[in-house]
């Protein structure tokens, strides 16, 4: 006959094999959990094939994180998922891409932001970028010109829990005064000039990134900062490929 102890043991080990089994069954594992670590490690070789340009070898802790956080697969299309973390841009309709995950870490890395800091992001579309910043800590305000994507946008943030970031439909050209100063601004579509209305809403110290050039030319990602004293300066950073600003500016 088993000891008291022994049956314990039994019974604790039975007990623990149950829990384990029940766990396995509560909480599936992801599907993406796999491509999404492999994304990452992606954008990690694209910053290091493109450090001379953008002097960025490896790029903050923090954004390399946030991308391996935020589930991708919510802001593509259905028929899209399998290739939701491939490191290339993605079609989302209106003539509109998902921009390449890595151009999103770079774009998010250069505005250098600090949780709490208020954000301006030109072009919603599916809401993926405003999600990265929003996981950043970011206070996002964003601005999308097409209906659609807004609405859908909204609905793909709400679901992946980014419910906080403030969303409108609206020429982004103008920016968003009355939310304005920002400490960055992200303007995700290609302008034949940094419009003046965003370099207004920046804030002294604050940073902005855009695409610049035209939709046939050569485009280049530019980070435009402004001084203490008010004073703006630019740099590019590499050569891109955006889909065109538009708008009646």
């Amino acid at each position: 006959m088993a000891s008291p102890i022994s049956r314990c043991r039994v019974t604790s080990c039975l007990a623990a094999t149950l829990l384990v089994a029940w766990a396995a069954v509560a909480v599936p594992a992801d599907p993406y959990d796999a491509p999404r670590r492999h994304m990452v490690r992606e954008i990690a070789e694209m910053a290091e094939e493109t450090a001379i340009e953008t002097d960025r070898p490896r790029l903050d802790a923090r954004v390399m994180q946030a991308m391996g956080r935020v589930p991708r697969q919510l802001f593509v299309r259905p028929g899209d998922l399998s290739e939701a973390y491939d490191n290339r841009p993605l079609p989302i309709g209106h003539g509109q891409t998902i921009s390449q995950p890595y151009i999103v870490a770079l774009m998010s890395d250069l505005l250098r932001l600090k949780p709490g800091q208020r954000v301006l992001e030109i072009g919603t579309g599916s809401g993926y970028q405003a999600a990265v910043l929003a996981d950043l800590g970011a206070r996002v305000h964003s601005i999308e010109i097409i209906e659609p994507l807004g609405r859908r946008a909204a609905e793909n943030l709400q679901v992946g829990g980014y419910g906080q970031v403030r969303l409108r439909v609206g020429d982004g050209y103008h920016g968003w005064p009355e939310a304005a100063p920002f400490d960055g601004i992200l303007v995700t579509a290609a302008a034949s000039h940094v419009p003046p209305p965003l370099v207004k809403q920046l804030r002294p110290g604050g940073r902005m990134v855009i695409p610049v050039g035209g939709a046939f030319l050569t485009q280049y990602l530019l980070l435009v900062e402004k001084q203490a004293d008010g004073a703006v300066t630019t740099r590019q950073i590499l050569p891109v490929r955006f889909v065109p600003l538009t708008g009646g500016h």
